[in-house]
């Protein structure tokens, strides 16, 4: 008999750690860490060390600040992303060619404006030992296309929203060496919605929506080396083991189909891929630094979402991610004591293949032209701002998902798309020093 978590489920399930807008580092994993940091496209981010947003970037950095800090912002996403049908198809039971599935162009699914805020503090607590704590969203966004549009069978409405704890800790070894290390506690909640086919395309659609959380914790590891003008820094993060809990309701199929219309339980297990930061920093003359970092993803580590329900694996789902990297440059200029400019670009590798691309994944290749400016407002206070526009390469969709397999009833959907999207994004955040 079919199971419904055959088709609807396990699409269900990926897209709830796959929801990105074109704004984000690549995959599903958000830069938005740093307001200050975007202004130099977060170049040199584990070597800088200049707030209390090191937390993240790299804990060993908390050496380097000498009094209690505190860095709070925001960011600010205006995403401009859309979907053209190229012929989406789906098929009939007992009828050989596939239809045109027809429906609207679903619209820009996100939101006018996403806030993703961000906190870190860092304590010295001796000249040798420091203590910090992060909050941050690593993931998630909200993404909802209009009703009845073509690509429906693949997503309706995808919203995921993720919370990242980190406390830290950090010792100076000597003058120029320090290590420090830290724990991430993340929790994940999620709520997803598509359509679901019919025996004939006369009738309505079906209707799946799957709800569920998680928490789990992964650690990172960083090293700083500071000599004078030069400073580098180098970063792991664990890959973090998910298992997201939840409830799979699905409503609306009709005749032979009706009684697959359930309330039911599932679990899938989700690894997020571990990543290693190379980070550097120069300063060729007084006021002058010149900043470079490079991003290795482990995202082969993603190759499948395998489903479990009543203990066994229901379905295996492929995703096939490949490794990325990403660069980035920038500069910072100290016009004066309390004035300060930053510039950068920035190049993301996706780590998508075509075959496996999702409406709910409209990933593609990111370049950020970034700057910003940042004011000394006393010698406690400083309040930084950045500006970043963010160009994603099109990507063609050409995806095929089946439904009922196994059963007289099987359908395939068969999404055949052209995403296009851009990014503008404002960043504001204020650090004090007590």
């Amino acid at each position: 008999m079919y199971r419904p978590f055959k088709g609807a489920f396990a699409a269900a399930i990926v897209a709830s750690v796959l929801i990105v807008a074109p704004a984000h580092a690549s995959g599903f994993a958000l830069r938005e860490t740093s307001p200050g940091a975007l202004g130099r496209a977060f170049a040199g981010d584990a070597a800088m060390a200049d707030s209390a947003s090191i937390v993240w970037a790299n804990p060993a950095g908390m050496t380097r600040l000498d009094k209690f800090t505190v860095t709070g912002g925001a960011h600010l996403l205006f995403v401009n992303s859309g979907q053209t049908d190229t012929g989406t198809t789906r098929t009939i039971p007992g009828v050989p060619t596939a239809v045109p599935t027809g429906g609207g162009n679903g619209g820009n699914p996100f939101d006018p404006v996403i806030l993703i805020p961000t906190l870190y503090a860092v304590m010295p607590v001796s000249d040798r030992l420091s203590l910090g704590m992060g909050i941050n969203a690593p993931f998630g966004l909200k993404v909802e296309y209009d009703d009845g549009w073509f690509g429906r069978y693949d997503s309706l409405r995808s919203e995921l929203v993720t919370y990242n704890v980190q406390p830290s800790v950090a010792y100076r070894i000597n003058d120029f060496l320090s290590v420090g290390a830290g724990l991430d506690i993340q929790y994940i909640e999620a709520d997803l919605s598509n359509a679901l086919p019919n025996l004939s395309p006369l009738q309505p659609d079906g209707f799946l929506r799957i709800k569920g959380d998680d928490v789990s914790v992964g650690w990172n590891l960083g090293v700083l080396a500071d000599l004078e003008t030069m400073r580098f820094g180098i970063h792991y993060r664990s890959r973090v083991k998910h298992t997201l809990d939840g409830s799979l309701q699905i409503s609306g199929l009709l005749g032979p189909l009706a009684a697959q219309n359930s309330d039911r339980d599932g679990k899938a297990p989700i690894t997020m891929p571990d990543s290693l930061t190379f980070s550097a920093m120069v300063s060729p003359a007084e006021g002058w630094r010149i900043l470079g970092s490079a991003e290795w993803v482990n995202w082969s580590v993603f190759d499948a979402i395998r489903v479990n329900v009543d203990g066994q694996t229901a379905v295996t789902s492929p995703q096939n991610y490949k490794d990325s990297w990403s660069f980035s440059l920038g500069g910072a200029h100290d016009f004066s004591d309390k004035v300060t400019a930053r510039v950068g670009i920035a190049m993301d590798a996706t780590p998508t293949t075509d075959m496996f691309r999702s409406t709910r994944v409209p990933d593609g290749d990111r370049t950020w032209l970034t700057t910003g400016l940042s004011w000394h407002a006393s010698d406690s206070i400083e309040v930084r701002a950045s500006y970043a526009h963010v160009f994603v390469t099109a990507e063609n969709l050409d995806r095929a998902d089946g439904f009922f397999e196994g059963t007289p009833a099987a359908i395939e959907s068969h999404i055949r798309s052209r995403n296009t999207g851009n990014v503008n994004m404002i960043g504001a955040d204020v650090t004090f020093h007590f």
